[in-house]
């Protein structure tokens, strides 16, 4: 069964962030508490947005989750999707609940006229890698994938305009590849 997130399921969606950044061998970097990711996915004005899967079977185990947030494409003119986050726990693997995950997504982009759906995976992920590709999806050689963080980003800040000249954050624009 997948459904939307609900304020209950936080402590499991930051649980399985946990348990996805240690299979990602990257544990120590999966620092979001449970009040950040309440205030992400159920504030005033949520970042991002999150289903979860359960088991069918009537216990309400939670076996995996999504978390996705929107972005806008200059090119097309029309938002899209990225998903953040993927995760299914091992002993569900295999069950069909990644596929059902990601097509509620997608169902979800077709409904609400998203005309792209996008996500990364680590190059070493082969058995991702393989799932997604018998899935149909693309895979953009060409991008390389930027990020600043730490005393650059810090570096590169110290550099901008005078804050009046920044955009606000309600205001600022969502990057992404056009």
């Amino acid at each position: 069964m997948i459904r939307a997130a609900a304020p209950n399921d936080v402590p499991e969606i930051r649980a399985m962030i946990r348990e996805l950044a240690a299979y990602e061998k990257a544990v120590e970097q999966a620092r979001a508490t449970e009040e950040q990711l309440r205030e992400a996915l159920f504030g005033e004005h949520p970042a991002a947005f999150a289903l979860i899967a359960e088991d069918d079977g009537g216990t309400g185990e939670v076996l995996g989750f999504a978390l996705w947030f929107p972005r806008f494409s200059t090119w097309t003119g029309t938002r899209g999707m990225h998903l953040e986050d993927l995760y299914v726990r091992p002993q569900a693997r295999g069950g069909g609940h990644g596929k059902a995950l990601l097509a509620s997504l997608a169902a979800l982009c077709r409904e609400r006229g998203y005309e792209r759906f996008e996500w990364w995976v680590l190059d070493w992920n082969e058995s991702a890698i393989d799932f997604y590709e018998s899935l149909g999806a693309e895979f953009l050689e060409e991008w390389k994938v930027c990020r600043l963080s730490g005393e650059p980003l810090g570096a590169l800040a110290g550099l901008a305009p005078a804050p009046a000249a920044v955009p606000t954050p309600a205001t600022a624009p969502v990057a992404g590849r056009g």
